[in-house]
């Protein structure tokens, strides 16, 4: 889940795999080089509430938690985009993790505003203050959603599953979705533009709308587009599978794609990514100049099981002798430097909130390179099956900034 990265964004990363850094809003790396650090950190509560209808009928009691729930739930952020003015653009996922219990969940994303704990203080809390949701009524789908003979036509958690969004330049939203897979295009308020594009070669999901009888799925079941990166001028995007495809026997392998905005097609060009153990995932992808990304890779457990939760740097333009991207670490979000003690206080005895702190959520789906060089992480919570701070007690959403504390003060 990604933002459209602006001009001139951050060729230190270049330099070295901690070439950024940023006037940070505690403390500021100028001058010297400190090593990343937390520096801010934010939540939204579980059991957060919007307006509309009961969702989480079908919901399976966890956690102490039952539906349903007399609003819509918020179940984390599966994706985020920097509007620039401290606010953000962030988008839950289907809802409760498939079709057959999301049909009451509204599709919609989010505009929320971090009040950020840092150094100095703050609430650390997280305010929704409006949303589009999304919708097609130009009736661009054509096999049956929920909310079908309806004039707006809300689309539901049962009717697609929303992973990650782009903010294009004229305000619209490209969005990776998994039951087909498929890319969507929707307008500044949420309608669909356009029919959604699927993966070329007629590769299909177990959920897809398209998928015929006795058909055996080539995409395995939420294993479409998590990931989603685009090029700083918009006209590319870098859809990326979630896992290996099935059949797969190399269980590391994960697909890096290439789709020509202009032309609204495809390119030839394919990209091998390696994940660290056989399984792992590709949570989110962010895309620092024409050529180079950012990969967040993690694995599917949570709390102190976790293993992996990492930020990975690639370059399309280099690849091993097997045409498997290189990468580089970043960041290691299970051991992030707390010298400010950050969430001690809101937080005290959660797991992972300490001296070091650590990011150990199942599905850490968001990371942004800010325009000022921090990098943004956010989760989604699977409310309410997570709970990696408290064993027994649903995980918040979380949002955090890192700065990666090098030498370089602000953008390169």
């Amino acid at each position: 889940m990604t933002s459209l990265p602006r001009r001139g964004v951050l060729a230190a990363l270049a330099v070295s795999p901690l070439a950024v850094a940023s006037p940070a809003l505690a403390a500021p790396s100028r001058g010297h080089d400190r090593g990343p650090r937390l520096v801010a950190r934010a939540t939204l509560p579980s059991d957060h509430l919007e307006e509309g209808p009961v969702s989480g009928a079908a919901v399976s009691p966890e956690n102490g938690v039952s539906g349903p729930f007399d609003g819509q739930v918020v179940p984390g952020f599966s994706a985020v985009a920097e509007i620039g003015d401290g606010s953000y653009w962030a988008m839950p996922d289907n809802g409760f993790g498939a079709k057959g219990n999301s049909a009451d969940f509204l599709l919609r994303i989010y505009r929320a505003t971090p009040r950020w704990e840092t150094s100095r203080g703050g609430a650390g809390t997280i305010s929704l203050d409006s949303f589009v949701s999304l919708k097609d009524p130009r009736r661009v789908l054509d096999f049956p959603i929920v909310h079908e003979d309806t004039e707006e036509r809300l689309l539901t958690g049962a009717d697609l599953d929303v992973e990650s969004l782009v903010l294009a330049k004229d305000g619209s939203f490209w969005i990776g979705e998994e039951f087909g897979p498929f890319l969507l295009h929707a307008d500044a308020d949420g309608a669909l533009l356009e029919a959604p594009v699927p993966l070329p070669g007629g590769l299909r999901s177990p959920q897809s709308p398209y998928l015929e009888e006795g058909e055996t799925p080539s995409v395995r079941a939420s294993k479409g587009f998590e990931a989603l990166a685009a090029s700083p001028n918009g006209k590319i995007l870098h859809p990326i599978l979630e896992g290996y495809l099935p059949g797969e026997e190399d269980q590391h392998r994960v697909e890096v794609l290439e789709f020509d905005v202009r032309r609204r097609a495809y390119t030839d060009r394919r990209w091998t990514y390696r994940t660290d153990l056989p399984g792992n995932l590709v949570g989110d992808a962010f895309a620092l100049d024409p050529h180079r990304l950012l990969i967040l890779e993690r694995d599917d457990m949570w709390g102190p099981d976790a293993v992996t939760k990492k930020v990975y740097r690639v370059d399309l333009r280099r690849t091993d002798a097997d045409g498997t991207l290189e990468k580089t670490l970043v960041i290691d979000l299970l051991a992030i430097p707390n010298p400010d003690g950050i969430g001690l206080a809101a937080d005290p005895g959660a797991y992972g909130v300490g001296e070091t702190f650590s990011f150990p959520m199942q599905s850490v789906e968001t990371v942004v390179m800010l325009e000022d060089g921090r990098l943004l992480i956010a989760n989604d919570n699977n409310y309410p099956s997570n709970d990696a701070r408290y064993p027994g007690t649903p995980d918040d959403t979380e949002m955090i900034l890192i700065d990666l504390g090098t030498r370089r003060g602000g953008r390169a």
